[in-house]
């Protein structure tokens, strides 16, 4: 009887301890048991493949994701689930699952082998992928290295493309929230609220959560923060490349752009409107018509302001203070799309980027040219790459770090990777710090990266970032530092914006490129016409 008047979270704290104490590998979950298995080391308990949510199948296809049904016995959670159909993939994502499958709404958790029920920060992991291709069972992406740092890490599959983000007016229609289009973001609410409810048995604390992702998983967090739907169970976020503020068309479209265009592919390229046509469609002729190559192509199939996961537009949400007041760290890589510019055998000159300039910015051309210079062809070739890399996915996320800053009531860190890339099976070297680059030394899987040659000061600075990341989720104020690291300050004004530069040598400086910037601002931030 006195069990039953134990807070909730208290309780489950103390049957998990009773659990552990008999079968550390096998953990009960809100659903039923679950057994992992230890890592090569048996220094980490991993427990894979956990549905926390229906497979959305059948009716459930295009539907708000649903609760996991129970299961009896024990579940054995020691393989990958299966990654959630896709419309292709990068050459650097390897996958370590059964493959592809509409049942795919399952998690990963890695927690340290000796963690006691409750007690330690828990990291979840969002990946990136454009919101069309991902999954969880990627090598450099593997949560065991980084929970040898006394974290637990948590990793989701959540559907992609035009499973996770087809919008159509019947879909409206039949929703309770007149809403279609975010399911892909949803489950990921829905992975979120599980960790909440269950993370404790395998030992983490779900007062202290923190959400980070790179790339679309970066958008992914941002938008996370912002929706009331999961707002309230973050903690702390960091952002890696990324966010869903407005950057040359990333930004999200309305629910009704989003409907017009999707019905309109549909109707195309299936010649129906009929859901109950749409949803009896297999997935590979799906993933047929979403990938084909025509004229128009097919929508991107990426988030939408939905009005109900997002009531108004992420950059809408922030600006009103309505976004999670928690301490945000993020940030971007150097030349996140350079390469785009150095590899390719025709370079900008002068007057071709001048012409460039004009073309995008119009009368503002001048003032563009004025941060970007290009006097000599050299210039112009560099400049071109800054733009590049700024337009593609710098840009949003210094939107995202200069709105928390405003509004956000909570601590925000920034920083810049700058080590230049060894190059590796699907990236030269010339390319610099790229896109992604930065996974494997976040997760501690250098070698996982298919022909690279690793050097002593990449190993040092994958060290480096693992102890500010887990600093970060650790500290009840998420601060990163520690004495044994170089101090990082918070980005405000009263710092003169600080950037920590991870490089070599790691060391904080005042941004040198605001004006870009805020250049950039003066221009996107404006409603488009």
């Amino acid at each position: 009887m006195r069990l039953r008047c134990l807070p909730p979270t208290f309780a489950l704290i103390l049957f998990a301890t009773v659990a552990f104490a008999s079968n550390p590998l096998k953990v009960k979950t809100d659903k039923g048991r679950v057994q992992g298995s230890y890592t090569t080391d048996h220094a980490v308990r991993a427990f894979k493949g956990i549905p926390y949510a229906a497979p959305p199948v059948g009716n459930l296809r295009w539907q708000p994701p649903q609760p996991a049904a129970r299961w009896f016995g024990t579940l054995d959670a020691k393989d990958f689930g299966h990654r959630c159909f896709q419309s292709g993939s990068y050459p650097d994502m390897i996958f370590h699952d059964p493959g592809p499958s509409e049942d795919c709404l399952t998690l990963n958790v890695w927690t340290p082998a000796h963690a006691h029920p409750g007690s330690l920060p828990v990291m979840v992991w969002i990946y990136g992928g454009g919101f069309v291709t991902g999954g969880t069972s990627e090598a450099r992406q593997d949560g065991q290295f980084l929970a040898h740092r006394n974290v637990v890490i948590v990793s989701m599959n959540y559907r992609l493309g035009i499973f996770g983000f087809f919008a159509h007016p019947a879909l409206t229609a039949e929703s309770p929230h007149h809403a279609s289009g975010n399911y892909g973001l949803l489950d990921q609410a829905a992975a979120l609220a599980w960790v909440s409810r269950n993370i404790a048995a395998f030992g983490g604390d779900p007062n202290n959560i923190t959400l980070f992702g790179e790339s679309a998983g970066s958008f992914s967090v941002s938008s996370q923060m912002a929706s009331p739907l999961s707002r309230n169970l973050i903690a702390k976020a960091i952002g890696e490349s990324g966010a869903a503020f407005h950057s040359s068309g990333l930004g999200y479209p309305t629910l009704a752009k989003a409907e017009q265009d999707d019905a309109a592919f549909a109707q195309s390229a299936f010649n129906t409107s009929s859901l109950a046509d749409l949803r009896k469609l297999s997935p590979e002729a799906l993933v047929q018509a979403a990938s084909a190559k025509k004229t128009p192509p097919p929508p991107r199939f990426g988030p939408d302001v939905d009005g109900y996961f997002l009531p108004q537009s992420v950059p809408d949400i922030y600006a009103a203070g309505q976004q999670a007041h928690i301490p945000l760290l993020a940030g971007w890589n150097a030349d996140e799309v350079r390469g785009m510019i150095v590899m390719n055998p025709i370079k900008p000159t002068v007057s071709t980027f001048a012409a460039q300039a004009t073309k995008d910015f119009g009368a503002n051309a001048q003032q563009f040219l004025a941060v970007y210079p290009a006097t000599t062809d050299a210039e112009a070739t560099q400049s071109a790459g800054d733009f590049a890399s700024d337009r593609f996915i710098v840009y949003s996320t210094w939107a995202w770090l200069e709105a928390q800053v405003k509004t956000g009531e909570a601590p925000v860190y920034r920083y810049r990777f700058d080590l230049g890339s060894p190059g590796d099976n699907f990236h030269p070297a010339a390319t610099g710090a790229f896109h992604s680059d930065d996974i494997e030394y976040v997760f501690g899987t250098l070698d996982s990266r298919q022909g690279a040659t690793w050097r002593p000061e990449d190993r040092a600075l994958s060290d480096q970032i693992q102890q500010y990341w887990t600093n970060f989720a650790r500290s009840s104020d998420g601060n990163p530092n520690a004495p044994s690291l170089p101090t990082w300050p918070t980005y405000t004004p009263a710092t003169g914006w600080q950037v920590m530069h991870l490089n070599t040598h790691s060391e904080a400086q005042p941004d040198t490129q605001r004006t870009r910037y805020l250049f950039l601002d003066s221009v996107w931030s404006k409603p488009q016409p």
